[in-house]
């Protein structure tokens, strides 16, 4: 997630840097899943995983609002 980032403000284009954003959040949404499957199939303990989850869920939306934001700010007005 990171990366995507960084590599996307060194983009020309702030819609080239809202892509890298949107990869970004696909990748922390498969990071929420792979996470919720290793919980489910046992390989990480509750206590481990709550905190995790918290973490991942919070990037998430964090990333989310920054896109939205970007892509409201771009929008031309009428």
């Amino acid at each position: 997630m990171p990366s995507n980032i960084v590599e996307g403000c060194a983009r020309e284009s702030e819609p080239d840097f809202v892509r890298f954003l949107e990869i970004a959040y696909g990748s922390a949404r498969e990071v929420e899943y792979q996470l919720s499957l290793a919980h489910r199939l046992m390989y990480i303990s509750p206590r481990a995983y709550e905190p995790l989850n918290d973490q991942c869920c919070q990037t998430s939306k964090v990333l989310s609002a920054l896109i939205r934001s970007f892509r409201t700010r771009s929008r031309p007005k009428k």
